[in-house]
This record gives structure tokens, sequence and C-alpha cells, in this order.
């Protein structure tokens, strides 16, 4: 990550600020953050307005004593004052870089939408183009009321006729024709998954499993906690909870999948940190619960749901996106029976989750009955690992998901 978007300002010229205040939130490729105050003081300056894009490390105000002259933008860009200036400098509040390492991190320089928080939300919840709207607020950026008349505008307009070529010959399309701006994030999983296929050895493996008896116990779990208020313990576990938690439980078997190719050498993590995949309008965001292993079904189903919220509004921080030592990604819930996903360096492998569907199958008794079968995809990085570990990691996987009473001891 190399840039920043400062989307709005929280404290202005004048304010008094201690440290820990926010006074700014930034747009990363990463995610939407908050820009803390490390001085206690008085906004002296700021040297960046709302909806400009600033360089990493580079200042964005100025904090000091009341009454103390800020240094200009130039000079504030200079080296750090020594010890002895300390105290006679005022200091630069900066943007600063966090690790490349997931999926949605990255460097990438792009042209930007100037438009508020307020005005981004309300136009993605009512599906109007930013690139459409004129922006009336300062610099030309797009706020709220911007967005109000566009949405007034909207419903002012008939609705466009889906037809065939008109009788003068033109061909009218179904939708608008445009061209949309690649975001930061968009081109950042661009670039990794690039980057991933082209130079990560990918090998493919598939299993089948038996999802009945896990949705069983799913159904059996739901019907009292349910009941309860969150505060007081109801919860209600969804498929991808049990497969993370499974996931876990396999891993715990097969350490192999929980590695990392590091050139030199390959690193055996001692922990698993377990990312898993959350859709966006913007693309693929990964967030990371942290020591899996060390957690239950119930702890695990708490902080996924808690950390796709945040996933969803752009509000994960640095290390709830980084040091992840294994993905699952799920498209069962959109009908897509089986698919892999491309590995999330610098994980080993990636488990690709497809729908529950089902279908005649010959039991043990050579009887044609109707099944609950759930297809289970591997992508594996073959420098890593090789095609045995990783059907030892699916063959341990399927049997907890079909003894899924293992996944609560």
């Amino acid at each position: 990550m190399t840039v920043g978007t400062l989307l709005s300002w929280q404290k202005k010229v004048g304010d008094t600020v201690e440290v820990g205040d926010v006074i700014a939130e930034v747009e990363t490729d990463k995610a939407t953050m908050e820009l803390e105050c490390f001085e206690d003081g008085v906004i002296l300056a700021t040297y960046i307005n709302e909806g400009d894009e600033v360089a990493i490390g580079s200042p964005v105000c100025a904090v000091g004593e009341e009454g103390e002259t800020a240094p200009d933008s130039a000079s504030s860009k200079k080296s750090a004052p020594s010890n002895n200036d300390v105290e006679q400098a005022p200091s630069s509040a900066t943007i600063n870089t966090v690790p490349d390492q997931q999926t949605n991190s990255g460097s990438v320089l792009t042209e930007r939408i100037k438009a508020s928080p307020l005005a981004k939300k309300i136009a993605q919840e009512e599906k109007i183009p930013l690139e459409n709207i004129t922006g009336t607020g300062p610099n030309n950026r797009i706020v709220k009321k911007d967005v109000i008349q566009a949405l007034s505008q909207k419903a002012s307009q008939p609705a466009a006729p889906l037809t065939s070529p008109t009788s003068s010959g033109a061909t009218q399309f179904f939708t608008e024709e445009k061209n949309i701006s690649v975001t930061n994030l968009r081109a950042t999983i661009a670039r990794r998954l690039v980057e991933s296929k082209t130079q990560l050895p990918h090998f493919y493996l598939e299993i089948e499993v038996d999802a009945a008896p896990l949705l069983k116990l799913r159904t059996d779990l739901n019907r009292s906690p349910t009941q309860l208020p969150p505060e007081k313990g109801g919860i209600k576990f969804t498929v991808n909870d049990f497969i993370l938690k499974a996931s876990v439980e396999a891993t715990r078997r097969v350490p192999a999948i929980n590695q990392s190719w590091m050139g030199a050498v390959i690193r055996q993590h001692g922990s698993i940190h377990l990312a898993f995949g959350v859709a966006i309008d913007q693309g693929l965001l990964t967030p990371v619960i942290r020591d899996a292993h060390n957690k239950s079904l119930r702890e695990i189903s708490a902080e996924a749901k808690t950390l796709a919220e945040k996933a969803r509004n752009r509000k994960l921080t640095p290390k709830e996106m980084t040091g992840n030592t294994f993905t699952v990604t799920n498209l069962g819930m959109f009908g897509i029976n089986h698919f892999y996903g491309i590995i999330n360096p610098p994980n080993a492998a990636i488990l690709s989750v497809g729908a529950t569907i089902k279908k005649p199958v010959v039991n043990e008794k050579d009887e044609i009955v109707i099944a609950q079968r759930m297809s289970l995809g591997l992508s594996g990085d073959h420098r890593v690992i090789d095609g045995v570990a990783g059907a030892e990691f699916l063959s341990a996987l399927k049997e907890v998901i079909e003894t899924p009473g293992l996944m609560l001891v």
C-alpha cells in the first residue's frame, strides 16, 4: 500500500486533541480506518482536503501548543526532528502503512471518486453510480444532498423499455453502458490473484461428503439457543460455521496443510489462523479468525459473524486481515455445486465449499437412496504440499463432517 484517501476530518483546526483521539477517517486498499492522534495538543493546520489521496508517510496535519506556528506542508515532509527539537516543533500526524500479506492488500494508484462516506453509503444502498453524480461539496466532492437529488431525478424518470433493436436499427441496451472506475481494492485483488495463479503451481483435488449428519446436528443445536437473546448465549449456527470448525479439526490431523512457502524454507505454522471469504461490492475480503485451534464451535461462529459484518462495512483492522495460514471460501449459498478457489498467499492451500444437494447414491447395501451430498474442492501449492497431503486433509475433513460430534469435544 502506498496511498490512502482521506474520507473525512473528525477534528478541525483549533480543536484540542489527546493521544488516541480519532482525527480523521482514511480509506486504504484494505479497509476504512480511523487515524488516531499520537500527541496531546491543538490542531494547528491540516494539509489534506477531504477526498484527496495522500502518500503513506506524508503529513496530514500539525499538532502542537496553542499559539505555535504550524510548519508548511513542504517542511513538514522533512525528516523527523532530533530529540532536542521535539518539544519545540509541532508534530505531524501521518498515514502509516500496514503489512502486505492478504489477497486484499497491496499497492495501487487509481483515480478516486470524491464522495463523503454517507453519500457513498446512500448511493450503494440505492444502487446509484457515483460516476453519474455531480458533486457540490468542497472540491466538487459528492455529498448527501447530491445523492438525494440524483435519487429523486431517477424516481421521476420512466423506466427504459427492454426491447430488441428499434425500428431505426439502433440497439437498445438492457442497462446503462459505462466505464466503472477500478477501486484500490479491486485493482489490488486483480494483481494479487494474477500473481498467485501465475507464480504458484496449483493442483486440484475434490471429494464428496455426506452432509446429512452435519445438517441434523445443526438443526438440533439451533432449536433452543436461537430462542435466547445474544447476551444470554443465544446463537444460530450456519453451515459455514461447521465447515470452518471442521477445517480446523482436519488441520490438527494433517498439519502439513498449515504451511507456507518462504523461499529458502517451508514454514510449519504452530497456530491455525483461519481466513474466510466475505463478498463485498468491490471484491472479496478475507478476515482472519486468529488461533482458531483454541476456539470452540460457538466461539468460531460468533467471531465469524462479527468479522463478516466489519468486512461488509470496510471496518476491518490490519490485524484482522493478515497473518492467515489457511483459507476457506464458500459459494454453496449461491447454488454452486463445486469449484476451485485461487490460493491466498502465503497459504499452502484453499478449501472451496459447494452447495449441499440431494442426489441418488448407492449405499453400503447396494441400495439406491436419496442423500444430501456436499462437494469440497482443494487448491494446493505444489511447492509446499503434494497430492498425498492434500488427499489426507480432505479425507480427514470428510470424517469430521460425517461425524460432526467430533467438533464438540
